[in-house]
């Protein structure tokens, strides 16, 4: 394990910025907005600002103003943050991120949840292999259940044999396989978004409720309609690499169309997010090269959905914060069969990328939820 500063060399930035001076821009179709992808207008916008304003630099003194190492687990290269909370008591948390986001997203929550002077919390927040400044992944097989065995290996290697979990999108997936692997270990497990896998076990002939069949129904037409990146994902990556991982503005527009589309932004995209804070994230994927890597993981994950065996069961304490903007959720009964439910939260606000977007909200009820737990 050994500490990690992030110093991207000049040349990296500088051709960055060659290539978004020469951008060979798709044609517009009039009055389209966001309706066939990201909007035309908007990305033309940001590309200008990325390449004239946007200073990555500062965005490196933020990460390395944090404790930042690199680990050494069963082979692969785990970058994170280690920050130690200040309260009297201070509970180890780990926390996950998903795509298309970063350890980035969680920065706002560090000074929430580590300067309480009562409760606080020892946070652990590393980057998912393939993502970040962790290590690409090269060989298959890594899926959100190898992440839980990698996080558990971690936290034991800081000392931590009991700590709590936490996670949306695939952190989600993996924080659920790290309550599910280590239940002994992990004392609580938040979450703000369930696996779109996710099938708790059912009895033969087991019928489903009126509301889970709407929601299947529901999820079902989402997907037809906003879920065509997944199946991409899921199927071939690699294809859509070449001309992501070889055009910033390619791979800035694959991206943030999905934080316009599921934050709560009521339409305008930088009433949730700055353009810093939106650049910050696809700098790091551009940099990094990990845009191949880190949609991999849909494909193991596809080869090992969140579906729960007989007598599998999430039996620790599970706490959940449902936002409003967030993409189709099962409602709590079906949710329930699979987790232990102790704790359940309607947020007012807030999507899919509730650390970013209402870290305020998503801090409090993390600390309220643990504040229950022994």
């Amino acid at each position: 394990m050994k500490p990690f500063s992030v110093n991207i060399p000049q040349q990296q930035l500088d051709d960055l910025k060659f290539r978004l001076k020469n951008t060979r821009w798709p044609y517009k179709i009039t009055g389209s907005g966001w309706n066939y992808g990201a909007n035309l207008s908007y990305m033309k916008s940001l590309t200008d600002y990325w390449q004239h304003t946007f200073d990555w630099r500062k965005t490196e003194n933020e990460i390395n103003a944090y404790p930042n190492f690199i680990a050494e687990i069963n082979g692969y290269k785990i970058h994170f943050l280690h920050i130690k909370g200040k309260g009297k008591r201070s509970v180890p948390l780990i926390i996950t991120h998903g795509w298309p986001g970063s350890f980035l997203e969680m920065m706002k929550l560090i000074p929430l949840l580590t300067e309480d002077p009562e409760l606080s919390f020892d946070l652990v927040i590393p980057s998912v292999p393939g993502f970040g400044f962790s290590g690409k992944i090269t060989e298959p097989g890594c899926n959100s259940a190898v992440a839980a065995d990698l996080w558990h290996e971690l936290m034991k290697k800081l000392g931590y044999n009991r700590y709590g979990a936490q996670g949306g999108d695939i952190g989600a997936g993996v924080s659920t396989w790290l309550s599910l692997k280590y239940p002994s270990n992990v004392i609580g497990l938040h979450l703000n978004f369930i696996s779109g896998s996710y099938k708790p076990y059912l009895k033969e002939n087991e019928k489903l409720s009126d509301e889970v069949l709407a929601f299947q129904k529901f999820g079902a037409d989402w997907s037809v309609r906003e879920g065509a990146y997944s199946h991409m994902h899921a199927t071939k990556p690699l294809t859509a690499a070449y001309g992501l991982n070889d055009s910033p503005t390619g791979l800035c527009a694959w991206i943030i169309e999905k934080f316009n589309s599921w934050s709560d932004n009521n339409g305008d995209i930088e009433s949730t997010f700055t353009k810093d804070e939106l650049l910050a994230n696809v700098t790091l994927y551009w940099l990094t090269a990990t845009i191949h890597s880190s949609m991999r993981i849909y494909n193991e994950n596809s080869k090992k959905p969140v579906a729960f065996a007989e007598n599998e069961y999430a039996k620790i304490p599970v706490g959940f914060a449902k936002f409003p903007k967030e993409l189709p959720t099962p409602p709590r009964s079906y949710i329930e069969k699979g987790f232990n439910i102790q704790h359940w939260t309607e947020m007012p606000e807030g999507g899919h990328f509730a650390a970013a977007e209402q870290p305020h909200l998503l801090a409090k009820d993390i600390q309220d939820f643990f504040s229950t737990l022994k």
